[in-house]
């Protein structure tokens, strides 16, 4: 019974803080839009409004998840560095240098569909992987902080793409005003997801739902078993939480850095494949920018875990949609921004109130097992934890089994 209490009070202070975060970001947002003169009531019934017909609604759908696709695998990249203790803030630079060097490639080569695609992944994610690993190397050698590596090379990032763009790699013609990688031919496409749609009696959305999201849902058991259920999960995990103690356990902690960057920037290389793949076929001056910074708000409000991270991406998904039947409203489209923007600092203050509630949870259940039954100290109680040898175990910051991390 006192475990199941255990588990629901973990539960409950998980959910405390992303709630908590949405709820204030509400009653912030109906405040701004109250003093720009516009009914709060009014502007979320029109955000809310998917569309009169089942096919408007369909097409709300889609583009719903479209969007929450590429959030949801930036949400990962960073949640990954985020279990490391390690701040990855050139997600942006990793997917946008990523994309057009895959996008480039996939223009190149001639390859039945299936390879075809493959190809292109495999590309994205080993160019995302490098880049990031370069914020690794930096820190275990030079003692560079992962922050100021990763912004810098965010600058070079998109530098050298926007070099590429219209130098090398460009494939559209002189004179163009949009300028574009060459286009992937069908071979190199994701198939959308339309005829699961139509086979469940939905009606067909004018654009396709990205086949890349069960790449992404893959791509999300991947990490959840990886961080839970692997002795690297449990080392990553560790390594986080005190890297000396992990290092005093037999654990690379340099290597562990290096790794947790190359995973992370894999994962970053996979974020703008949704729309190349699904929709636009080529990398241009006007493929869709910032997600790398978002994947940090989504992660944050998913508490680094895939489950939270794929609620956070639809939330933030469906907050970006809600922007052009505002504007067709009347309503200022950016009351969206400030949706955003006030729960990423809304997320911050209520997880520290979470945790603090959390520990201040743990202490009292500590103190009332130390009292025993009786309330006469530890000779009612649990014996004290003991060594091999029979002596007093010393916590050393290091769980001692994976058990004990997801516990």
């Amino acid at each position: 019974m006192s475990r199941t209490s255990a588990v629901l009070r973990r539960i409950g202070f998980a959910l405390f803080g992303p709630l908590l975060a949405v709820v204030v970001a509400l009653a912030i947002s109906a405040v701004v839009i109250a003093l720009i003169g516009e009914d709060p009531l009014t502007a979320f019934q029109v955000m809310v409004d998917l569309g009169d017909t089942p096919s408007q609604q369909v097409q709300s759908i889609v583009v719903i998840l479209n969007r929450a696709v590429p959030l949801f695998l930036a949400g990962l990249a960073v949640a990954v560095a985020f279990r490391m203790g390690l701040f990855n803030i050139g997600v942006e630079g990793q997917y946008r240098l990523a994309t057009i060097l895959a996008a480039a490639v996939g223009a190149a080569i001639v390859l039945p569909g299936p390879l075809h695609v493959l190809v292109v992944v495999l590309v994205a994610m080993v160019v995302g992987a490098l880049w990031a690993g370069i914020v690794g190397v930096l820190k275990v050698t030079r003692g560079v902080s992962e922050v100021i590596s990763s912004i810098m090379l965010n600058f070079i990032a998109l530098g050298l793409s926007s070099y590429l763009l219209t130098g090398p790699l460009r494939g559209s013609p002189p004179g163009a005003s949009i300028i574009t990688t060459a286009e992937i031919p069908e071979s190199g496409r994701f198939p959308s997801l339309n005829g699961l749609l139509t086979g469940l009696g939905l009606a067909a959305p004018r654009s396709g739902l990205y086949g890349f999201l069960l790449v992404a849902a893959v791509a999300g058991v991947l990490v959840a078993v990886l961080l839970k259920r692997t002795r690297f999960g449990f080392d990553l995990r560790a390594t986080g939480l005190s890297p000396s103690a992990a290092a005093a356990s037999g654990v690379d902690a340099r290597a562990m850095v290096v790794k947790t960057m190359l995973i992370s920037g894999a994962i970053a290389g996979l974020i703008g494949l949704p729309d190349l793949l699904g929709s636009q076929f080529d990398y241009g001056t006007e493929f869709t920018a910032g997600l790398g910074f978002l994947g940090i708000a989504v992660a944050l409000l998913g508490r680094s875990t895939p489950l939270g991270i794929a609620l956070a991406a639809l939330l933030f998904a469906f907050l970006d949609r809600a922007a052009l039947p505002l504007q067709f409203a009347d309503i200022p489209s950016s009351v969206v921004t400030i949706i955003q923007g006030t729960i990423v600092l809304a997320v911050v203050v209520a997880n520290e109130i979470a945790r603090r509630l959390a520990l201040r949870s743990a202490e009292r259940a500590g103190a009332a097992a130390d009292a025993g039954p009786a309330g006469g100290g530890t000779g009612g109680g649990a014996p004290p934890a003991t060594g091999p040898d029979g002596g007093r175990r010393v916590r050393t910051g290091v769980p001692d089994t994976p058990e004990d991390v997801q516990a």
